[in-house]
């Protein structure tokens, strides 16, 4: 059976029992720092889990693309580690629990429609406590007790606070070719091959509070998880996940790329297979917007890519090859996966151009290698330093292997224990530079309990007569709140947009009689009402109230312009950098707008200008903003984008700005582009691998953002003596002019510096074969004393000299040192940096030429004293 069919067959199985099918995530987290990757099926679905949001169906599954990689450097070496795979899960929030979910994993595994396994290959382990599941998979399902294990180390689900529960691991037989059963670790759950685990079910039953107990949860979830590749090495009965159709065209393409037969050697095998394996994380990761870099994700992909190319070197691939196999990635997983194949050449010229870089620092390496064992065996070591190894490591992506390869060849080793201490300290960074926060919230809270439904009528009007259905005080649902209370208010009907999408939520008045409540935020409760967070400014206000609610039309018009104007520049961004470019988040309010999108390498000012006009010719065209409520099928085929990390229902709200910009959203808009008024680009700037962020305004905002600029431009102007349009050529009189000065000023220096030096010439005095010159001189700048030192370099042979200048409150040192005395020992920079110390300064530099610095000017004559000792000292002793 084909990884694609088993993929569908558990689609179709999980949508007969009733469950929404969720497409697969993004691999990056939306929402989430508490993760670098989305690394199981249910990441992305956590707050349904802890209840922030309610889906709008309990029973859910999927089939989502995951990456984890701690355990990098196995892959490839045992049949199943991956960095890239793909776990297939069923859920259910608050709906079914443990009875169905075991009796429809069973149906699924056994029934000859679906997997068709043999029931009496089939095992299972079960946590020592749950006698509810073991007595259902015994009494129910007909497990022999002997196929049932109690186990407590693994079976049970804790990732710290949140949700949490026992689990059953349901395990295949692969029979006596994969190992003995007298083995002590052949059993389900043991160390060994025979008995592979293919699905988890989790049953979310408790609640992991702050204070280390544990509560019942107020709804019971379920959380499984089956990973495809490990059907499909069953299902194919082949040796391991790489055999199977998900990986072997990759491995094929290799072979014929290297010239090097699959299965000919344990080591070309383990090559092709962590090629395999990386090519497939790299290609998703960058169709998802990852770009290779030097940081976070960005890191591990640039780590990955060049591991994949340094494993092709041992095949004889010394050229960039990795971008070649994005194609069969999309042939293999296109069919459910379009993105891969949507986005190939730009994910194939991402992969190139880092090959083609790798391969150059692969070089680079390969110098800084060889100096170092240069510099050890000067200083008769026969070691490479283990920081040394883990800089080749990190920064050029030597593995420890090759190094130590190297350093043998040269008969030395590698300091292993250092590499591993670095090793360590760079782990312990990462986990530092992830935020921490908690992965689950706790389950509950009042907003959990309401149920009440909330009318959002703001699209239209911005005032809308309503009532108050619930007041949450202190995080407790209340019956009234006074005046100087800071509440949370849900409404039957309000105009006021709750935070989402990017636009932040209105401001506003909610009065009624007898109190009045000023909206300061307005955020969405998990049933999807709209919570209006408030302060109590006069009287009472109860449960039940009738109100006015009234958002501030002032603050609207500004949001609503600015959210228009996000949608002209993702397009307009599309049209200039290229169709790669896609939303990677955003902030519309009512002074500014900021998006961010996916895109490698810098924008140049002309870009920024096409990009900027073509959203300001949309608004100039006065465009009618057209909003529809169309089916996601609709909305597809018209060509609408979907972005970033947001969910969509059967049901879609489609933004149109004629045929420029069609996108699905659930914000505010105008109704026609010209509202808009003006555009205008403050600042481009990187924040991430691969992600861009733009901030712009729009309106009143950018009318007063060309008002700054135009005064300062008048400033300029009336401190030039010139009309404005004029500032640039007075300027360019001015440079020139001052360039002019700047020479004769550089010309009666050089004078200057030779009248010193020939004053100076004579103070010399001979320490045996050196001569010494210690002075102080009148030098304005520092390179007005290195000229000086220049100019006695010439006259002085066979000499050392140090000159001190006061520079307002500063002191300033420079010396040379000629190059028959550097043979001899004697050396500029530490020379000097006995000087500046003695100033209460640093400095230093090369063995013919240094320069320094000090704070104490008072003690300029005693510093140039000591070291004309000093060298006196080493001269007599020559």
């Amino acid at each position: 059976m084909k990884a694609s069919e088993i993929r569908a067959k558990w689609l179709a199985f999980f949508e007969s029992k009733s469950h929404k099918i969720e497409p697969s995530a993004s691999l990056v987290p939306h929402n989430d720092p508490s993760l670098l990757w989305i690394n199981a099926g249910m990441a992305p679905l956590k707050p349904y889990f802890d209840g922030r949001v309610i889906p709008e169906n309990p029973r859910m599954t999927n089939s989502q693309k995951c990456i984890r990689t701690n355990d990098i450097e196995n892959v490839g070496k045992t049949r199943r580690h991956h960095t890239f795979f793909e776990m297939l899960g069923n859920f259910s929030i608050g709906d079914y629990f443990k009875k169905e979910a075991i009796e429809w994993a069973w149906e699924f595994l056994t029934d000859p429609k679906w997997i068709g396994f043999d029931p009496q290959r089939l095992s299972v382990t079960v946590y020592v406590e749950d006698e509810e599941a073991y007595n259902h998979w015994h009494n129910v399902i007909g497990l022999p007790e002997e196929r049932i294990y109690k186990l407590k180390e693994d079976n049970f689900w804790d990732i710290g606070e949140g949700p949490c529960g026992p689990c059953t691991e349901i395990f295949y037989d692969r029979g006596d070719k994969y190992g003995d059963l007298a083995d002590p670790e052949c059993w389900p759950g043991g160390e060994n091959e025979r008995f592979l685990e293919v699905w988890n079910l989790v049953f979310s039953q408790f609640n992991h509070n702050k204070d280390g107990s544990y509560t019942p949860l107020p709804k019971k979830n379920i959380d499984t998880g089956a990973g495809l590749e490990r059907f499909a090495s069953i299902l194919q009965d082949v040796d391991s996940n790489f055999d199977t159709d998900l990986f072997l065209p990759i491995i094929e393409r290799v072979a014929h790329m290297s010239n090097v037969t699959y299965r000919s050697s344990e080591e070309s095998d383990i090559a092709m297979k962590v090629i395999a394996d990386h090519i497939r994380t790299v290609v998703f990761a960058v169709g998802d917007g990852v770009m290779p870099s030097n940081e976070g994700r960005g890191y591990i992909i640039r780590r990955l890519l060049r591991r994949a190319v340094r494993y092709g070197k041992t095949l004889g691939l010394d050229r960039p090859f990795l971008y070649e196999l994005t194609a069969v990635v999309g042939d293999i997983m296109g069919v459910y996966y379009p993105e891969v194949v949507q986005k190939r050449e730009f994910i194939e010229r991402v992969i190139r151009t880092e090959e083609e870089r790798f391969h150059e620092t692969l070089s680079d390496g390969l110098v800084l290698l060889s100096t170092l064992a240069e510099e050890a065996k000067k200083n008769g070591a026969a070691v490479i330093g283990g920081e040394d190894a883990f800089r080749l490591y990190d920064t050029y992506g030597f593995p420890f292997d090759l190094t130590e390869d190297f350093a043998a060849e040269h008969g030395m080793t590698v300091d292993r224990e250092g590499f591993d201490l670095a090793m360590q300290a760079q782990r312990a960074r990462a986990r530092a530079a992830r935020q921490d926060t908690g992965s689950m919230k706790v389950q509950g809270g009042p907003l959990s309990d309401i149920t009440d439904k909330s009318e959002f009528v703001g699209y239209n009007d911005l005032v809308a007569s309503t009532k108050v259905i619930a007041i949450v005080l202190d995080d407790e649902l209340a019956t009234e709140a006074h005046e100087g209370n800071q509440i949370a208010v849900i409404l039957d009907r309000t105009p006021f947009y709750g935070e989402s999408g990017g636009q932040i939520g209105d401001k506003g008045t909610i009065t009624g009689e007898g109190f009045v409540l000023e909206v300061q935020d307005v955020t969405k409760a998990p049933h999807g009402q709209h919570v209006h967070h408030a302060a109590v400014v006069t009287g009472t206000v109860r449960a039940g109230d009738t109100s006015v609610a009234e958002v501030s039309r002032a603050v609207r018009e500004d949001i609503v312009k600015n959210h228009t104007a996000t949608h002209l520049l993702h397009k307009a961004l599309k049209q200039v950098l290229g169709e790669h470019v896609n939303q990677a988040g955003s902030l519309v309010q009512a002074e500014r707008l900021r998006f961010d999108f996916s895109h490698f390498g810098s924008i140049t000012a002309e870009e920024l200008q096409q990009i900027e006009r073509r959203v300001n010719e949309q608004i100039w065209l006065g465009t009618n903003v057209q909003i529809e409520s169309k089916s996601i099928d609709d909305a597809k085929a018209m060509g609408a984008m979907a972005l970033f990390g947001e969910k969509y229902g059967d049901i879609v709200r489609v933004v149109q700005i004629s045929d420029y910009s069609i996108e699905l959203c659930g914000g505010c808009h105008v109704g026609n582009t010209s509202q808009i008024g003006m555009f205008k680009l403050l600042g481009e700037s990187g924040i991430g691998s691969g992600v861009r962020r733009i901030e712009a305004v729009t309106g009143r905002h950018a009318y007063n953002y060309y008002e700054e600029q135009l005064a300062v431009l008048n400033q300029a102007a009336a401190q030039l003596k010139s009309s404005t349009a004029d500032v640039p050529k007075r300027i360019d009189a001015m440079l020139a002019e001052v360039k002019e000065l700047s020479r004769d000023n550089e010309s009666l220096q050089a004078k200057l510096s030779h009248i010193e030096a020939g004053s100076l010439e004579e103070k010399a005095i001979q320490a045996g074969a050196v001569k010494v010159l210690c002075a102080e001189v009148n030098a304005p700048t520092m390179d007005a004393l290195r000229g000086i030192v220049d100019e006695l370099k010439v006259k002085l042979e066979s000499s050392v000299i140090v000159l001190g200048a006061v520079q307002e409150d500063k002191v300033n040192f420079a010396a040379a040192v000629s190059a028959d005395l550097v043979k001899q020992g004697f050396h500029a920079g530490k020379i000097i940096k006995e000087a500046a110390a003695h100033c209460g300064g640093g400095g230093g530099g090369r063995p013919d030429m240094a320069q320094a610095g000090g704070k104490d000017k008072s003690k300029l004559s005693e510093a140039l004293k000591l070291v004309e000792e000093l060298v006196v000292k080493q001269a007599n002793v020559i």
